[in-house]
């Protein structure tokens, strides 16, 4: 796990000392080693910079960037059958100085071209140099767990793990995007490929990005995409043998993601996927695993079920209770480690957590991905009760029209009417396959004349995916929480916590097999009349007693807002001072100063907005006017 940045600037400007400036600034990615490379072509100065989180092969041998042959390259990440495609090399003739998995990367590059992504089973963000015919390839994983930004303006190409890179480059624009700002307050973040901030873009999953420096030109090409595994044939198989088929799976990546020269923990959260995730692993295990836990006493604490199920499967567990002192410390750096502002509370926790680990492992698993997967959460078949619903409503046309219209009325004095009644005109307005994405607008995003009332420069964007020919319209309940809330949203959240202390996070459910296979499962083998995410629940009761499991799903409930409105409350005094909110002339002063007022006398509605505004200004204060 690391740290990588790098350029081409056709102007020459761009040097050491930029990429010394890289290095410091994402050390907390890599404290282990650093390193820069160097290499003038005929046509602009190439640099690329690495920090290093030590985790395979500890020696000086794994250093980078790593040279071989004309290529170039800069990893971060894993990929965990990195042993399989060495042997697949040796055999083509190829020689290994390294135990590392880097050297696999840039041998199977030469060996295979850009093909060689299809080998990889892991997680991995990596820019490649030619210096032979001087183009650059960057390259990201499937899912999207390792992060990777991009800068382009025909001068120069500009690339980094995370977004503070850019702000440490000269003759970069720190503009803010007025859609990507609609977003952040509407959601809680931007989707891809865009950023808050005009023309720093993410690099999409499972994307290829060429320059070729000699024309100035960079193409994008998608060499996976979950939706093309939603258009193929569905499983044929009994309900038994979908469990007994994704058990085999998730096993192997689980035992995939324990491979390290560090030591390994677990994030157990006392849910059925970590529980599931510590279970296969623990069994035939005579060491115990380490597993850790944040509890909330003063908000819905699950950390007493985790502690029991812990103790059921023996594992050496540790348990902290998150208060508001510790909010307190851990929001001021907030703006720096997000240093794209993400929306969502539970990233105070998910950095405690990291911390706590980070104590006695470098590497902690998650199980992030099974609600999206397997159908955890109650809204997808809630959902598909309202889009059936929504669809008897007679004379769809005129009737999508008129609930339009009584929308645009509604707007400014009734926003969550207003948000309702366009909701279903939307929803009436779209093919089948696409009203999913209307219906996810319509429970998940704050009302437009909400934002409308708070944002000066309105811009109606939002969020959208592409799911046609899908061949079952409830698919779309699955793609655009996979492509839009989990990797623009949660797995940025863990990425940035992780890497904050120097501790590598894992995502055994996010393995591309995995995904692919629950992507031709048919719905009901996930979600019926009586369950969600019913193949998960069959794994788990082969390891922990159903007592210990049923118990009803909570959401996550860190009392931040009872904290905000008394031990707290300096933060907002301070941020969102009518001095501060002035100084980026995107806000309206007058309405949230209102807002916050009525948020302080338990009369806001629309609670998670205060977060973000008070999370924006946060990170306009540290990154842009600073």
């Amino acid at each position: 796990m690391c740290g990588i940045s790098g350029f081409f600037d056709r102007s020459f400007n761009l040097n050491n000392g930029t990429l010394q400036k890289y290095c410091e600034v994402m050390k907390h990615r890599g404290p282990n080693d650093s390193g820069i490379y160097e290499n003038n072509f005929t046509t602009g100065n190439l640099g690329f910079a690495h920090t290093r989180l030590s985790i395979l092969d500890l020696s000086p041998l794994g250093h980078q960037p790593m040279v071989f042959k004309n290529w170039v390259i800069v990893l971060n990440g894993e990929i965990y059958n990195f042993k399989e495609i060495r042997n697949q090399l040796i055999n083509k003739g190829y020689t290994f100085a390294s135990e590392s998995d880097t050297e696999v990367v840039l041998k199977a590059f030469d060996c295979w071209g850009m093909d060689c992504v299809k080998e990889f089973i892991g997680m991995f963000a990596f820019a490649i140099a030619d210096t032979e015919n001087q183009n650059i390839y960057l390259c990201r994983d499937r899912a999207g767990v390792k992060p990777l930004y991009y800068y382009f303006d025909q001068k120069k190409l500009v690339f980094g793990s995370e977004m503070k890179v850019f702000f440490q480059t000269e003759n970069i624009p720190k503009n803010i995007s007025t859609s990507g700002l609609y977003q952040f307050l509407q959601y809680g973040y931007v989707k891809g490929p865009n950023t808050i901030v005009e023309n720093i873009n993410k690099l999409e999953p499972g994307t290829w990005l060429v320059y070729n420096t000699n024309n100035n030109t960079i193409t994008n090409t998608t060499y996976w995409n979950i939706a093309e595994h939603y258009k193929k044939p569905k499983f044929n198989g009994s309900f038994t043998d979908a469990v007994s088929e994704s058990e085999t799976l998730i096993k192997s990546a689980c035992s995939y993601r324990m491979v390290a020269d560090v030591p390994v923990g677990i994030f157990l959260s006392g849910g059925f996927d970590s529980s599931m995730v510590t279970a296969l692993l623990q069994k035939d295990r005579t060491q115990k695993l380490k597993t850790f836990t944040i509890g909330f006493p003063d908000g819905v604490d699950e950390s007493g079920d985790a502690q029991k199920i812990a103790a059921h499967l023996g594992t050496d567990h540790t348990s902290y209770d998150c208060s508001y002192g510790d909010a307190k410390e851990i929001i001021p750096q907030l703006p720096f480690f997000y240093d794209e502002p993400i929306g969502d509370i539970s990233a105070i926790p998910t950095m405690l957590v990291s911390k706590l680990a980070r104590k006695d492992v470098t590497v902690a698993l998650s199980a992030d991905g099974g609600d999206e997967l397997f159908g955890g959460y109650p809204g997808y078949k809630n959902n598909v009760s309202r889009l059936a619903q929504i669809n008897k409503i007679p004379f769809a046309p005129m009737t999508s029209i008129l609930f339009k219209t009584i929308g645009k009325i509604t707007e400014n004095n009734n926003p969550w009417l207003s948000k309702k009644v366009t909701g279903v005109g939307n929803i009436l307005n779209h093919k089948k396959e696409k009203q999913y994405i209307e219906l996810y607008k319509h429970v998940n995003g704050l009302p437009n004349g909400t934002i409308n009332n708070i944002i000066k420069h309105k811009q109606h964007t939002e969020a959208t995916s592409n799911f046609s020919n899908l061949t079952n319209v409830v698919d779309s309940l699955f793609i655009i929480d996979f492509e839009q809330s989990l990797r623009d949203y949660l797995l940025i959240k863990v990425d940035r916590a992780t890497m904050a202390y120097s501790l590598e996070g894992r995502e055994p459910l996010l393995d591309h097999r995995l995904i692919e296979f629950s992507a031709q499962l048919p719905f009901d083998y996930k979600i019926d009349q009586f369950n969600n995410k019913k193949i998960i629940k069959e794994i788990v009761y082969k390891y922990l007693p159903k007592e210990l499991m049923d118990r009803p799903k909570v959401g996550f409930d860190l009392p931040i807002f009872d904290w905000l409105k008394n031990d707290l409350k300096y933060l907002l005094d301070e941020y969102l001072s009518e001095s501060n909110l002035n100084q980026s002339d995107l806000l309206n002063t007058k309405q949230i100063l209102q807002m916050k007022e009525l948020f302080l006398v338990n009369q806001l509605k629309e609670k998670d907005l205060i977060w973000r505004v008070l999370v924006f200004q946060m990170w306009y204060i540290k990154w842009i006017k600073n």
